[in-house]
């Protein structure tokens, strides 16, 4: 009894009422509304240069590489214009000491030269003849030599053009002093031209942005999307904004760079990780502290801190502990085996992960809340083959269970906080839909009582969203209690996961980009269309985003 009640007093320092909910939605539409007025503020709304969402029609072969935690993934995608695509990809661990190297070259070269091996590997004869004609200086490549590359980097940075951005700092682990103030795509194209390779950085891509357009791309029916979403090692979101009112561009003049004013829209990078950093309205617990104050960058990322997956294992962790060297709660201490019904002495190894910082991971998280093993063995086992704890009773995987379904909870309904202020800041449920019946139905009937004209359409990725059980339920749960949207507004919003966001997002991008540094008339790159293909596509493209936005 005592160590249930201990971990339902921990538990319940996670709930996150929805009265709190609402104080963070108004909080955070009012710091959207800062990002985009001003720089320097808490939100750094940052513009992205992308003026268009596609529509399913595009065609092409484009490269990707995508940046965006521990790993560094090389993609060739090939568009075939209905709205699906054919992938090819190797993904590479990035060693821990590239993550915080010395120096900017240290990492770009270790990314350009997986780039090289990928051609080789994948596009071996384009490859070869690429060699073959510098070797034998028979003139300069032309366009049909060059692979357009979307570079998807998922950190903050200032954009001043398609593939023009600086880096403003590090997230996630790396921490490269070197590159902050640079132009991330200049520093990948120099060591890609240091190796001699077939390939153009064209566009500079937030996985956010990816997903959304990637979303947009394959999304079902005739409304485009709205927000790319992710929630996965870290948590971002961008979303189609009224270019109007990014009114920090008129302010940065020339500083802002070449906009395209045909769409009157703008997808919009909301570094929402960094949301509330004042910690005015966000849930805060001693776990949640004493994380962010040994972490690489305190007062930094607070929303970041208690969503993403970086981080939930490691206050899932801090709260085992304390219930652990806690005399009074008996999880994992039981005296002698009789009280075990597993009649063995419960055991934590000395060199346990449970005593090392960022040593329980957030895929723990999913295994523990989906548990429906008799007497929770999944969860048992996990704990025994993983974290060093031998013969966990059921009563100590149970407190395990419910102070972990809390942690992921807490990060649900904050992420339709999220969600929520950019579907509250864009309107987009302004004019209610006609909605077939009344009263709660589960999530798929909503969507398909409600008319194909009246959906907010959301791409979401990530392994929380994919994979932790009923997370996008509770993000719903969330949504109906903010009266703005409430029930009805919750079943228009059609969430939905964007697969390889990063890849096919970064691909769309250098397509627009390719096609306009070219021109209409010029030869097509590799892969692509004609070279008037450009003129009809941007002229759909518009067409389609006035229609569908």
């Amino acid at each position: 009894m005592a160590l249930a009640e201990a971990a339902e007093r921990v538990a319940a320092e996670f709930e996150y009422p929805k009265e709190d909910v609402n104080r963070g939605v108004q909080h955070f539409i009012k710091q959207m509304n800062e990002g985009l007025s001003k720089e320097g503020a808490t939100l750094s709304q940052i513009p992205t240069y992308v003026t268009a969402v596609p529509n399913g029609t595009e065609k092409g072969l484009y490269m990707a590489v995508d940046l965006g935690g521990t790993n560094f993934r090389v993609c060739s995608i090939q568009l075939h214009g209905n709205s699906t695509f054919s992938l090819t990809q190797s993904k590479v661990k990035i060693p821990q000491q590239l993550m915080v190297a010395k120096t900017s070259h240290e990492l770009f070269a270790f990314l350009a030269k997986q780039i090289e091996t990928f051609l080789k590997t994948h596009h071996g004869e384009h490859y070869m003849s690429h060699v073959e004609r510098r070797h034998s200086y028979i003139g300069v490549e032309h366009n049909t030599d060059i692979f357009q590359l979307g570079f998807t980097f998922s950190f903050p940075v200032q954009q001043s053009g398609i593939n023009k951005g600086t880096l403003i700092r590090w997230t996630k682990g790396f921490d490269i002093h070197d590159t902050i103030g640079k132009d991330v795509c200049a520093l990948l194209q120099k060591e890609i031209d240091a190796l001699g390779l077939p390939v153009r950085v064209a566009a500079l891509v937030n996985d956010t942005v990816g997903t959304l357009m990637a979303r947009s791309y394959t999304s079902p029916g005739k409304t485009g999307t709205l927000l790319g979403a992710i929630f996965g090692t870290g948590t971002n979101g961008a979303y189609v904004e009224k270019l109007d009112r990014v009114t920090k561009l008129k302010k940065m003049g020339h500083a802002a760079g070449d906009i395209d004013n045909s769409t009157g829209e703008m997808i919009v990078n909301t570094e929402w990780g960094s949301f509330d950093n004042e910690m005015r309205v966000l849930p805060d617990t001693p776990y949640d502290h004493a994380l962010d104050k040994e972490s690489n960058n305190p007062g930094i990322q607070m929303f970041e801190k208690r969503v993403s997956g970086m981080f939930l294992g490691e206050i899932l962790r801090r709260a085992l502990v304390q219930l652990i060297k806690d005399p009074t709660v008996p999880l994992f201490s039981d005296e002698h085996s009789n009280q075990n019904d597993m009649h063995s002495t419960t055991n934590i190894l000395d060199n346990s992960n449970l005593w090392a910082q960022w040593g329980l991971d957030t895929s723990f998280l999913s295994i523990t809340s989906g548990d429906n093993s008799a007497g929770l063995k999944v969860t048992r086992q996990t704990l025994d083959n993983d974290y060093g704890v031998s013969a966990a009773s059921a009563e100590d995987a149970e407190a395990v269970r419910l102070i972990a379904s809390a942690i992921g909870k807490r990060a649900a309904r904050l992420s339709a906080v999220a969600i929520a202020a950019v579907v509250i800041s864009t309107h987009k449920l302004d004019h209610p839909g006609d909605i077939a019946t009344t009263g709660r139905k589960n999530a798929t009937t909503a969507a398909a009582e409600v008319s194909e004209d009246d959906v907010v359409d959301i791409g979401v990725d990530g392994s929380l969203v994919e994979f932790y059980p009923n997370f996008e339920e509770y993000i719903r749960e969330a949504l109906r209690e903010i009266p703005q949207i409430g029930v009805r507004g919750e079943r228009r919003i059609r969430i939905g996961i964007a697969k390889d966001g990063s890849g096919v997002g970064a691909a769309l991008i250098a397509l627009v980009a390719d096609k306009g540094s070219r021109g209409a008339s010029a030869s097509p790159a590799v892969g692509t269309e004609t070279g008037g293909f450009f003129a009809r596509f941007m002229q759909d493209l518009n067409r389609n985003l006035r229609v569908r936005v």
